[in-house]
């Protein structure tokens, strides 16, 4: 039996204001699941590292990237990897995800909320982006399962034309934004090239399931 297909074994369930969320292993694998809905596992991240890659090509400047969502880790380590990346802030509103990220799930990432360049904050990213003036030359999101399909209904505000206009005022000149999105979302791709003007979509196959999309907007 391929560990994918193993029957779930719950590891740790933890209530937070926003609801449930659960740590759970499939033979060698994790995954996070928050209100009953499927977030994120270890056995394919191969959309996640490529929010971080191709915006990583698409921009001549990396000193500062931000990532929304730490997830498992990926699209962090996948940041770390690039050498002419000096600084990667982390913005993460779950505990018990960062937490686990510290321990159980810290091999998966090689350890990357611990390395030198991480700079994690603990904090809503919509509320975040409204107070902070810093500016980074890439913004990569991967917060909640997108702009159609949301577990929580106050991420909306992170994809619609007044979270655009905070994303942008964050973006350095040059820089590049990109999301992460479980559904093709073309409304959302045709708010972007309104707004941004070209977008580039990612279709990312998956062994198991349909694809993941990566939007990117420079």
């Amino acid at each position: 039996m391929n560990d994918v297909d193993c029957p779930a074994q719950v590891i740790e369930r933890a209530t937070t204001p926003r609801g449930e969320i659960q740590l759970q292993r499939r033979g060698e694998y994790f995954e996070v699941i928050s209100n009953g809905t499927f977030l994120m596992a270890t056995y394919n991240g191969d959309s996640e590292r490529l929010l971080v890659r191709r915006a990583l090509q698409l921009t001549s400047r990396r000193d500062h990237v931000l990532i929304g969502g730490l997830g498992v880790g990926f699209s962090l380590q996948e940041a770390l990897l690039d050498p002419t990346v000096h600084t990667v802030t982390v913005v993460e509103i779950e505990d018990k995800v960062i937490e686990w990220n510290r321990s159980i799930l810290a091999e998966a990432s090689g350890q990357a909320l611990a390395h030198p360049k991480t700079r994690l904050v603990h904090a809503d990213l919509v509320t975040w982006l409204r107070e902070t003036r810093e500016t980074f030359d890439l913004i990569c999101l991967d917060i909640d399962n997108g702009p159609d399909w949301r577990v929580f209904d106050d991420n909306a505000s992170l994809y619609d034309v007044e979270g655009l206009k905070a994303l942008r005022s964050r973006l350095r000149e040059g820089g590049c934004l990109s999301f992460w999105s479980a559904t093709p979302s073309p409304d959302f791709a045709r708010q972007l090239e309104e707004f941004f003007g070209r977008v580039e979509s990612c279709e990312v196959p998956q062994a198991h399931g349909d694809p993941d999309y990566i939007f990117l907007v420079r």
